[in-house]
């Protein structure tokens, strides 16, 4: 009988300065993390799209050791931003490319509803 292939969840959050990406089993538990500052040490290549793939190649190093084959993935924004940030994508296809197969891939952006209380009082700003 072949061995059940082990699956995992990939938790990608890519804002517009930073890429944070984090491995779980199903149950949750982490597996590794990994971060735009873990990679380089440049403020401003944290979210580059370059610095993304080596993030990639890293928690696939770790799925790899857990003996992981398959992957769920979960992709989150910046709360009200205009989308997600540059790194997203690139995370993805190189997960693809070290020979990953992707389930189902989520976007899971948290959208503000209503929001905070516009200042200003009853009468509005008076200008």
């Amino acid at each position: 009988m072949a061995e059940k292939e082990h699956e995992g969840i990939v938790y990608i959050y890519a804002s517009f300065n930073n890429t944070i990406v984090q491995l779980t089993d199903l149950a949750g538990s982490t597996l590794g993390r990994v971060s735009g500052g873990l990679v380089t040490k440049h403020n401003r290549l944290k979210a580059n799209p370059t610095i993304a793939m080596f993030i990639a190649k890293r928690i696939g190093e770790f799925a790899k050791e857990q003996g992981i084959k398959s992957l769920y993935v979960r992709v989150r924004g910046q709360t009200g931003a205009t989308g997600v940030g540059p790194g997203a994508n690139a995370v993805v296809r190189r997960l693809g490319k070290e020979g990953f197969k992707i389930i189902s891939i989520a976007d899971e952006t948290r959208i503000p509803k209503g929001g905070v209380k516009k200042k200003g009082g009853r009468r509005g700003r008076r200008v």
